[in-house]
């Protein structure tokens, strides 16, 4: 089922000629009308034998560079541009060559017309929004799973079908992974798919060629701009999912005006869903929150969910604070809309399992050890979300492990410290993903925003590395306390100068309270 390299493909493909392809897509064919391709994609080193290799033109280098590793590996033919024809060319390489001008974008179409279409075959239900994709697409997969014998999750953690799950490269997987992987479903038995699709993907046609049945939108708040450039061109790359041909049917969150501003904007129907009150901004939503009695137990929350046409139904969520009833709600609706019936679809939700690093209760507390979670808030909105959400289930201090991405929006990172030192009791700030930057430039920005909060930097410790700073924290914590690490959530590994090195704070919460380490603590 899954290669060296981690794919996810079918077993049994069913050969198609390149010239159907040419007709189908309308494009130019330099030879070889009658050579059988068998699947696609877009890195050298995931080319399967009978593969159209997408070579295609990026930030740092042309894919019809890696040609001909590509036809090594055993793709039949290549799609490119006109550049990369060339370059193909160049290099002596002789297999017939798709010639196209966005290959990015047709190579989506290609890969869904060479699996033979297989999503139109599932249920497929899309989330997007800054925050909150991955709980949702999580908690639709439960509903899903009410009415699917056999369902699949496509995101941010990874890649499952049915049983089976492999580690996710990204949030969204380039399309020709993204249309085997759908195949896979089909021959799997799967019936339903629950997906995050990111605004990255939609600006680069990662999920060409898919129409989805319904989908989602949770927020959008500050994250990314240093690819996007500014919020309104993220915005606007969001809002590409809310499009005739690309969704049947839409389900927004309404809570901030960027939801509302797509609600109204949207060429496709939309359920609106209203989880915060009944404010002016969000009377005429369509669904709406009530009774909402947030971290009742210490975990979840319950509330009432009423619809346009008298639907109403009690229930939960299985994570702590407001931001989760939110999720809940949205991923009830999208559900909903998908098929599955309004009361099964709340029962699977109240029951579903913990999401892998997003509120993740790694250690409980009891007489001697503080409750510590593990969640992926990495923006400031998100931040202030799961600080507020852990607060009313924390009888003492609240402490934090911290940091901000290295190569990624500058701009955040003293807010993260504001923001921390308003919310939190003690502050441990540390590296999350330095990735080419020094790190200790990072957290000296970070820190800048701490000390316009407190400008004595009472109870803020400055550690590294990340480890020593997750134990760190729990040598500072009583049993009254709450530690939460904050950042990584589920993520497997620690970029650092360009490397990427083993790491989950899971692991090393469950390690530190295993027994003591030491750490290095430079003064804040």
């Amino acid at each position: 089922m899954t290669s060296p390299h981690g794919r996810m493909r079918p077993l049994h493909r069913t050969p198609r000629r390149l010239g159907d392809l040419a007709d189908h897509l309308e494009l130019s064919l330099t030879a070889g009308a009658d050579v059988e391709v068998t699947g696609a994609a877009v890195g050298s080193a995931d080319v399967e034998p009978g593969d159209l290799f997408g070579a295609l033109p990026g930030r740092h280098a042309h894919g019809a560079d890696f040609a001909v590793d590509a036809v090594a590996a055993g793709a039949v033919a290549i799609l490119t541009d006109e550049s990369g024809l060339e370059r193909v060319r160049a290099a002596g390489v002789l297999v017939p060559v798709l010639v196209c001008p966005d290959p990015r974008r047709t190579l989506g179409t290609a890969s869904a017309w060479i699996y033979g279409h297989p999503c139109r075959g599932l249920t497929v239900v899309g989330i997007t929004g800054t925050n909150g994709k991955t709980t949702t697409c999580y908690l639709v997969d439960a509903a899903l799973r009410a009415a699917h014998p056999t369902t699949a999750v496509v995101g941010t953690v990874e890649l499952k079908v049915g049983e089976t799950s492999i580690e996710s490269p990204r949030t969204t997987v380039e399309s020709p992974v993204l249309h085997g992987l759908f195949a896979l479903m089909v021959e799997r038995g799967a019936t339903a798919c629950a997906m995050e699709v990111s605004s990255h993907a939609l600006a680069l046609h990662r999920v060409e060629g898919v129409e989805f049945d319904v989908v989602g939108f949770t927020n959008l708040q500050r994250d990314h701009l240093d690819f996007h450039g500014d919020m309104e061109t993220y915005f606007s790359e969001k809002a590409r999912l809310f499009e005739p041909g690309r969704a049947r049917r839409g389900v927004v969150c309404v809570d901030d005006a960027w939801g509302r501003r797509l609600a109204a904007e949207s060429r496709i129907d939309v359920d609106t869903v209203a989880t915060l009150g009944a404010g002016d901004d969000v009377a005429d939503a369509m669904w709406h929150v009530r009774d909402a009695r947030i971290g009742l137990d210490g975990v979840g929350s319950t509330f009432v969910l009423t619809g346009p046409a008298g639907e109403r139904v009690e229930a939960a969520s299985p994570l702590p604070g407001r931001v989760n009833v939110s999720n809940a709600a949205v991923a009830l609706v999208l559900a909903y809309r998908a098929g599955v019936p309004l009361a099964d679809a709340a029962r699977a939700v109240a029951a579903a399992p913990g999401v892998p690093g997003r509120m993740e209760r790694v250690v409980e507390r009891d007489e001697r050890r503080p409750l510590c979670l593990v969640d992926y808030a990495h923006t400031p909105d998100a931040l202030e979300l799961a600080l507020g959400a852990v607060r009313p289930i924390t009888p003492g201090r609240l402490v934090i492990v911290f940091g901000s991405d290295g190569d990624r929006d500058r701009g955040k990172r003293p807010m993260m410290g504001e923001i921390a030192a308003r919310l939190a009791d003690v502050l441990v700030v540390t590296d999350e993903n330095p990735r080419s930057e020094e790190p200790a430039a990072i957290r000296s920005a970070i820190l800048e925003g701490v000390r316009r909060v407190r400008p004595d930097a009472l109870d803020v410790h400055e550690v590294e590395p990340r480890a020593a700073a997750v134990r760190r924290a729990l040598e500072l914590a009583r049993p009254e306390d709450t530690v939460i690490v904050t950042g990584k959530g589920h993520e497997p590994t620690q970029e650092v100068a360009g490397v990427f090195h083993r790491y989950n704070d899971r692991d090393v919460l469950l390690d530190a309270v295993a027994g003591p380490h030491d750490t290095t603590e430079n003064p804040a």
